[in-house]
């Protein structure tokens, strides 16, 4: 008896063990890996989905977007209409030019409805945008006080005000015309694909 307990003893601390050791806290698409939750100003944001920008007639895969919101959501008017933190990471899977990266973002702020009173400040992220590596991460965060900062890799390039810009921007992804259906339906917490 007293060996069946030490061996259930045993067994119940390696798979404690295993448990910790797999990357339970974290979601996987195609080959990236996104934390299911992050700290933004002392505020925990939840991992809303995942989804696979595409370009091109021939679908190539372009980067892969993590959405994360203090709250799961499907709908993208509670996302964007979301008064609290949010934060859009942009891991590229391909190196793209700039020239590509601002003509998309360009093509996705002229859907918003008040394009032309965000023009100064759709100048002012153009500007910051660089070439994009493969696996390196774009990181774009929200917070009410500051508004959204733009950190791409490593480097905080600067911070636009203002949560009408943070709406239309994050309206890119998740508004009526996003760059591929499939990259809207994972970040609204659908398959990612």
């Amino acid at each position: 008896m007293k060996l069946a307990k030490s061996l259930f003893g045993a067994l119940s601390a390696a798979a404690v063990l295993v448990l910790l050791a797999a990357p339970a806290s974290a979601k996987k698409c195609e080959d990236v890996t996104m934390p299911n939750t992050v700290e933004v100003d002392g505020v925990k944001l939840v991992l809303n989905g995942m989804g696979i920008r595409e370009a091109t007639v021939f679908n190539v895969n372009v980067y892969i977007a993590g959405l994360y919101v203090e709250e799961k959501s499907t709908s993208a008017q509670a996302i964007l209409d979301a008064e609290g933190p949010r934060r859009l990471v942009l891991r590229f899977v391909r190196d793209v030019d700039r020239e590509d990266i601002v003509d998309a973002f360009s093509e996705g702020f002229g859907h918003a409805k008040n394009a032309g009173a965000l023009m100064p400040r759709v100048q002012r992220l153009l500007a910051m945008m660089k070439d994009a590596k493969d696996g390196v991460s774009w990181t774009f965060t929200y917070t009410p006080a500051n508004g959204l900062e733009v950190k791409l890799g490593g480097a905080v390039k600067g911070t636009i005000e203002g949560a009408d810009f943070t709406k239309a921007f994050l309206n890119i992804w998740i508004g009526s015309k996003p760059p591929n259906k499939g990259l809207k339906t994972g970040l609204l917490g659908g398959k990612c694909g």
